[in-house]
């Protein structure tokens, strides 16, 4: 295979032609198509890509039956698909009984039991690094699913975690799938309001969270702030909090425990009694496995539910296919679990591959801007996935944190959370991957639980800044403001409209937690018989596809997705504040950032005093992503005479724009675009 390697990446090179590029990657992966991997589902070549696509559409019943059989099922399926998205009602392998963790632990004790599942690099490097073999993760798991019984937990029980990024994490996560639980993972860095906000509506009534969580150079109090979002909860009958910085913290008589204390007392029970069991709970198909908060177009974040076998089925597929993914690899991934690439890609999706998980606790400039490349040098990763903004962060400190650093053992690279610019893409490729390693541009969502458009690493062309192929069993997609299919091309060969998904696929969203409504008006109601992605695209002569970001009043903020009218209303929580309307802009860093125009009716000579206060009130509220990056302080807003705030004007004035902002005479008050364009920031 290096031979091969070595033959044809200067070929590659030459490739300039997008048309070249797809021929020669077809010749070589013809070449290629005699390696053999321990995963049957994995492609192998450009021809294998179109024949797995071709089948996946034309017959998904066996495609999806056929991938399914190679995990284990307590029973076996009745039927692989039943979905209509009119209600929607989608149902997967349908009949079946599993349990998601024995598929990622259970399964590989006889061959992996030695070998590390889970690799953590705590946040400041002097510390020991700590490695947990699958055997070692089974024991944790099972002891920790113990504690949870122990303390009253039960299958369908809402279990919401907060904590840092440490394998207790996974541990939690994982012990509350074993034994049925649904976990709510909340991202370190939300507010005490924004994790209540979560808890009801989830109607949680245990939490497991940590003393505090490092960051940097920075300690977050975790459990008071858990404390402050809950002073008015009644509903809450245990809180299991794990000790990681001895930060002093309050503990509450009989509510709550130390997760050490709990874990011993659990050891002691598995160890001495035997009618204990640790076997995982039988979990039947379309059983929720758990629910991720993610911001939509109104002020009130919508639990986003995922089931157990589609879920498994999905992340594994494609984290095998994407990232190509050879036994024995070190898969590292920067994000954070409180984020669905987290929850998809550092746990579920590699552990039922079998794979070695890095986790990190850290942040990629903490001690300094080297941390990533000497975690890829010590450890000798070979799969990085990460955000663009870390990239573009990275890149603005120069070369000199890459100095000395070895790099050698990297194969793969991937982005995820926003589309990667070409500026970005190139200094990538160069200087990590030193043109390499295949980079994936992965395209996909907290809703579509897994990768759904992006390029095969090294099987499919890489087109920088563009996401490229969907995978096998999606079926995207362009269509116009009427839900018209976009068929006509621009001069440059390119169709562009608002991306839409004509099919189901294993780990689509089933539900929006208590609200089935909700999801169906979010992501079903706006085109008859189509998931709306909320995603504008443009689809290339090739098939390609480039997503041009939200078409919606949803923000992609360092790939988080923020709600506008979220931020607005925390806002508009600040006193002498009368309105707000909140846009995104450009940033070269954070690829989108938040601009706030405001209306404020108290004092305005203190400028920095108001725009500081701002701030200190939506960190308070929402958590410090949601901070804006500018506020400008107006007289009005531009509203029709319905009293509709127009977004496209200010968007426009907040991307630089100076007029072209279309017929202004049906405004309420025209003359305010002027003055909001003169005051710009």
């Amino acid at each position: 295979m290096e031979m091969y390697d070595s033959l044809c990446s200067p070929l590659l090179d030459k490739c300039q032609s997008e048309k070249l590029n797809l021929l020669f990657y077809k010749l070589y992966n013809k070449i290629m198509s005699d390696v053999v991997s321990s995963f049957p589902f994995q492609i192998h070549s450009f021809e294998e890509y179109e024949k797995s696509y071709k089948a996946s559409i034309e017959q998904p019943e066996n495609f999806w039956a056929s991938i399914a059989s190679n995990f284990y099922w307590k029973k076996k399926w009745d039927k692989v698909q039943e979905w209509n998205f009119s209600e929607p009602k989608v149902e997967w392998f349908k009949g079946a009984k599993l349990n998601i963790t024995e598929n990622c632990i259970d399964r590989h004790l006889q061959k992996l039991g030695n070998q590390a599942a889970i690799i953590w690099e705590p946040n400041n490097p002097e510390e020991k690094t700590r490695v947990i073999t699958y055997s070692q993760l089974h024991k944790s798991v099972c002891q920790f699913a113990q504690v949870l019984k122990n303390n009253g937990v039960t299958k369908g029980d809402r279990v919401c975690i907060y904590m840092g990024m440490v394998p207790e994490l996974a541990f939690a996560v994982l012990a509350c799938a074993r034994i049925g639980a649904i976990h709510n993972v909340i991202f370190g860095g939300f507010s005490a309001q924004s994790i209540t906000d979560r808890i009801e509506d989830s109607q949680a009534t245990f939490i497991i969270t940590c003393d505090g969580a490092y960051r940097g150079a920075k300690l977050i109090p975790l459990k008071n702030v858990i404390d402050e979002a809950i002073i008015e909860n009644k509903k809450i009958k245990k809180v299991i909090v794990f000790e990681r910085t001895q930060n002093p913290v309050s503990m509450l008589k009989e509510r709550d425990v130390w997760w050490k204390d709990e874990m011993k007392f659990a050891e002691m029970q598995l160890e001495n009694d035997v009618s204990i069991s640790t076997n995982a709970e039988v979990m039947d198909a379309e059983d929720p496995l758990f629910i991720l908060y993610t911001s939509g177009s109104t002020g009130k974040p919508k639990g986003v539910v995922h089931s157990c076998a589609g879920y498994m089925v999905w992340t594994t597929y494609t984290f095998v296919n994407v990232f190509q993914y050879k036994p024995g690899q070190i898969h590292f991934c920067t994000a954070d679990i409180g984020w669905i690439t987290g929850h998809s890609y550092i746990i579920y999706g590699p552990l039922a591959a079998g794979a070695t998980s890095l986790l990190f606790e850290g942040i990629p400039t903490w001690p300094d801007a080297g941390r990533f490349w000497d975690i890829v040098d010590k450890h000798k990763v070979e799969i990085l996935y990460t955000a663009p903004t870390a990239i573009r962060t990275l890149m603005g400190f120069g070369l000199d944190p890459l100095q000395g650093k070895d790099l050698s053992s990297l194969k793969i690279l991937g982005t995820v959370g926003e589309p990667i610019n070409e500026e970005a893409w190139h200094w990538y490729d160069e200087n990590i991957g030193k043109k390499k390693c295949p980079i994936v541009d992965t395209w996909w969502q907290t809703e579509t639980g897994g990768i759904m458009i992006s390029n095969l690493a090294g099987i499919t062309p890489a087109k920088p800044s563009w996401a490229t192929l969907p995978m096998p069993g999606v079926q995207p997609i362009l269509v116009d403001e009427k839900g018209k299919e976009v068929i006509e091309k621009n001069d440059l060969g390119m169709q562009k409209g608002n991306l839409c998904i004509k099919a189901a696929w294993p780990s689509i969203v089933r539900t929006t937690y208590g609200d089935h409504g909700r999801c169906r008006n979010n992501y079903f109601a706006t085109y008859k018989n189509l998931y709306f992605t909320g995603d504008g695209a443009i689809k290339d002569e090739n098939g390609f596809f480039r997503i041009t970001g939200r078409v919606d009043d949803v923000l992609n903020v360092s790939g988080h997705r923020i709600s506008t009218a979220e931020v607005e209303n925390a806002i508009n929580m600040y006193a002498g504040v009368v309105e707000s309307a909140v846009v995104g802009y450009p940033n070269e860093i954070k690829g989108q950032g938040i601009y706030a125009f405001v209306i404020y009716n108290g004092n305005q000579k203190e400028l920095e005093i108001i725009r500081t206060n701002i701030l200190q009130t939506v960190t308070k509220i929402i958590g410090p992503i949601a901070k804006p990056d500018k506020i400008q302080l107006v007289s009005g807003l531009p509203k029709t005479r319905s009293g509709k705030i127009m977004r496209r004007i200010l968007r426009k004035i907040a991307e630089g724009e100076s007029e072209n902002f279309g017929d202004i005479t049906t405004l309420l008050d025209p003359a305010i675009v002027e003055e909001i364009k003169n005051g710009k920031i």
